[in-house]
């Protein structure tokens, strides 16, 4: 883009922003031409082969570009790094609104192409959230085009042996990655020690100083939803309409959160089992839902003391494989179920197809440009700097005790580990606010990835409206169409209702 074009782009921007924030910033968008993508890196985005000619439709109306922030905001003439930004301006330039952010999931998630993959080419539906707003996009700090450290993937951690996990097992599995958080904490700290949700929250105000924009509208998921209500709290007069879909809670103690999400699982659980005996006729694994929960528990017991092994897949399958199983969201019960059937006979040689389908697939090697989907050093660097829990072997091993004792069949799918204990950087809480502002919290009422009780913590500390979706799919409030229109009418009006259906169920 030349710079004409780039003045051009920010002049039609929007109203302002308050000096107080703006005028450092006013001018810091360094337009540059987008990145281009093969058709195999497309598809390695998602995308079917038939959505690649309005990819890269949308692509030719995307601006892309950096701002610079500071790596320490309370040091603001300090380090510099760059936070890649893009931009699809609105189609309805005379009855414009404003820009509506979306805010990336992980955390370690990236953001950069989210204004096509996630609002343009998601749906018909969620394409009109374009009609008059511009849709912002980008990568926070520590992930893909933004200024990024990775620390040395660690080797498969000693002990972590398929079958009955032993205490003795799961000490040496603890000291690895006691060790390995340590070295990745000292890799880089000066950096690593900035990776935070309230600091992406700060980097995200300058981004709209740059651009010219007086309020960000918000448009968030998973770890996206922390980061908005962070952001409302930290910039109010800043925050404009904010949609939140499947809702972090208000607090960020990794053992708890592990806690509510195995809780969750085995209820949603309960769900899938009935659904399995209503098609028993498919899957034979039982006829009513209690049936079905002794099968499947019987065959995690049994494939936790007898994993068996493959010779087309390089694992052998254990019993929290079967957890793993028994905790898919709605859209994977039909392939869930067939492999759960697969396995009441199997003895070993070949895999069963739907179980060398669902365990068996080789990651492969992304194409060449292929854009990094998620960077796990910010991820860890995110939820460590920001966990309290921090737990010791006993303490982590008790937990584990606890969650295979309450749940038996989905529990072993969360596994042991050492979560952030000893990561060398201190701990860095924040406290949310009560606001006034519009705030509309979308919780899934069966999901186990952001347990519903979340949504309803989360409103009892910052306010705004729960909108509920009937379904266990995380973040899908904008891949339903008609919960889609929900979120349209609520940009475009500040109106929306309680909720919506959400995922159907499958058929069979």
């Amino acid at each position: 883009m030349t710079a004409a074009a780039a003045m051009a782009c920010l002049a039609w921007a929007g109203p302002a922003a308050d000096p107080s924030a703006a005028n450092a910033a006013a001018s810091a968008v360094n337009w540059k031409p987008c990145p281009s993508y093969s058709d195999e890196a497309i598809r390695g985005m998602g995308l079917p082969a038939e959505q690649i000619p309005a990819f890269r439709a949308q692509m030719k109306r995307l601006e892309c570009g950096t701002v610079n922030v500071p790596l320490d905001h309370s040091h603001p003439g300090g380090r510099k790094i760059s936070i890649a930004i893009t931009r699809l301006g609105a189609v309805d330039r005379k009855h414009r609104l404003g820009a509506i952010t979306v805010l990336p999931g992980g955390p370690g998630n990236y953001g950069y192409l989210d204004p096509v993959l996630r609002v343009m080419l998601r749906n018909q539906e969620s394409a009109r959230l374009n009609d008059r707003y511009d849709i912002i996009g980008f990568d926070p700090r520590g992930v893909n085009y933004s200024t990024k450290v990775d620390c040395e993937n660690p080797p498969r951690p000693p002990g972590g042996q398929p079958g009955t996990l032993t205490e003795e097992a799961a000490h040496r599995m603890y000291d690895a990655q006691v060790a390995d958080n340590g070295s990745c904490g000292r890799s880089d700290p000066a950096f690593l020690r900035q990776l935070t949700t309230a600091n992406v929250a700060k980097d995200l105000d300058l981004v709209r100083a740059a651009l010219g924009e007086l309020r960000l509208n918000l448009l968030g998921v998973s770890w996206g939803t922390w980061l908005g209500v962070l952001y409302r709290s930290t910039f109010p007069g800043h925050t404009g309409r904010v949609f939140l879909d499947s809702v972090a809670p208000p607090w960020t103690r990794l053992d708890e959160h592990v806690a509510g999400n195995a809780a969750a699982a085995e209820r949603n659980f309960g769900r899938m089992a009935a659904w399995l005996a209503r098609n028993d006729k498919t899957y034979g694994l039982g006829a009513t839902a209690e049936q079905v929960r002794e099968a499947v528990l019987r065959l995690r017991r049994d494939y936790e003391e007898n994993p068996r092994t493959f010779t087309d897949l390089r694992m052998p399958v254990d019993g929290m494989a079967v957890a793993d199983l028994a905790r898919r969201s709605s859209p994977d019960w039909p392939r869930a179920g067939k492999a759960l059937a697969e396995l009441l006979n199997a003895t070993g040689g070949t895999a069963p197809p739907t179980v060398k389908e669902i365990f068996g697939a080789e990651p492969g090697r992304p194409a060449a440009g292929t854009p990094e989907w998620a960077n796990m050093t910010m991820n860890r660097a995110v939820m460590c700097n920001e966990d309290s829990s921090r737990q010791g072997f006993s303490s982590a091993w008790a937990d584990y005790q606890q969650r295979l004792e309450r749940y038996p069949v989905t529990g072993p799918a969360f596994g042991f580990g050492a979560g952030c204990a000893g990561w060398p950087l201190p701990v860095q809480e924040t406290r949310v606010k009560r606001g006034s502002g519009p705030l509309v919290l979308a919780g899934h009422r069966h999901e186990f990835m952001s347990a519903y009780e979340w949504t309803l913590q989360t409103w009892r500390a910052v306010g705004g409206k729960v909108y509920t979706v009937d379904d266990d799919v995380h973040g899908s409030a904008t891949r339903v169409p008609e919960c889609a229109v929900d979120v349209v009418r609520y940009f475009n009006t500040g109106r929306i209702d309680h909720g919506c259906d959400g995922t159907k169920l499958p058929a069979s």
